[in-house]
């Protein structure tokens, strides 16, 4: 299973820089923002659940690098700044900027996942409950950020014309929309999974305790 994930990880990373996005996206916002999803939503969390727990898992060798609420606040910080309109266009026209995002992209769609997921076996609940609190976050960020180009009345990038016939508004809005709705559901998706291993944990304590108990009155009849 893992090394699927894996696989499928580097085919959606193909796909997504190898076919007709890059060269939409110079034009159409909403090609821009399918491309930013393919790699922080899709690609990022199938490398890092396929590396996640294993020998080259970097957050086993510097667990502090790699904490998962400040990874989620450095991502968000990624992801703004490169909607800013100054990044957004010199990545939009330049191939060095371009490269430059979508690295960064790559690199902190990587960075969240890892940390949530990643570290030594079986996962501690400190790790999973910042984990959860980090992808949470994530998942409110790419909902507000996405909503907002969704919802805003003009334009905030100038793109020559939309995707598919779409006017350069309505393909910005198309844009959001695919934020808000493949960011917000991955990331919360992503916290639903830890939460139920939280909640595994939980209620496995309770047996083995209750089990502890009902052991110990018969161990002291037998040495009375």
């Amino acid at each position: 299973m893992r090394l699927f994930l894996w696989n499928l990880g580097w085919m959606v990373l193909a796909a997504a820089w190898l076919g007709p996005l890059p060269g939409l996206a110079r034009s159409s916002f909403a090609a821009h923002m399918t491309l930013h999803m393919l790699i922080v939503a899709i690609a990022a969390p199938l490398l890092s659940i396929a590396a996640a727990g294993l020998r080259y898992d970097p957050v086993k060798k510097v667990p502090a690098l790699f904490s998962p609420i400040p990874a989620s606040v450095g991502e968000l910080v990624i992801v703004w700044a490169w909607h800013g309109p100054g990044l957004h266009h010199w990545a939009r026209h330049d191939l060095l900027g371009f490269v430059v995002e979508q690295s960064t992209f790559l690199a902190a769609g990587v960075w969240v996942w890892l940390s949530a997921f990643g570290g030594e076996r079986p996962r501690s609940r400190g790790r999973s409950a910042a984990g959860v609190v980090g992808l949470l976050l994530t998942s409110m960020h790419m909902t507000l950020l996405g909503a907002l180009l969704a919802l805003s009345p003009r334009l905030l990038f100038q793109h020559p014309h939309g995707l598919s016939g779409l006017s350069p508004l309505e393909d910005q809005h198309l844009g959001g929309a695919i934020m808000l709705v493949v960011g917000g559901i991955v990331y919360l998706a992503g916290g639903l999974v830890l939460t139920g291993d939280l909640l595994r944990n939980r209620l496995a304590q309770p047996t083995s305790r209750a089990g502890h108990s009902v052991v110990q009155p018969a161990t002291a009849e037998r040495s009375s």
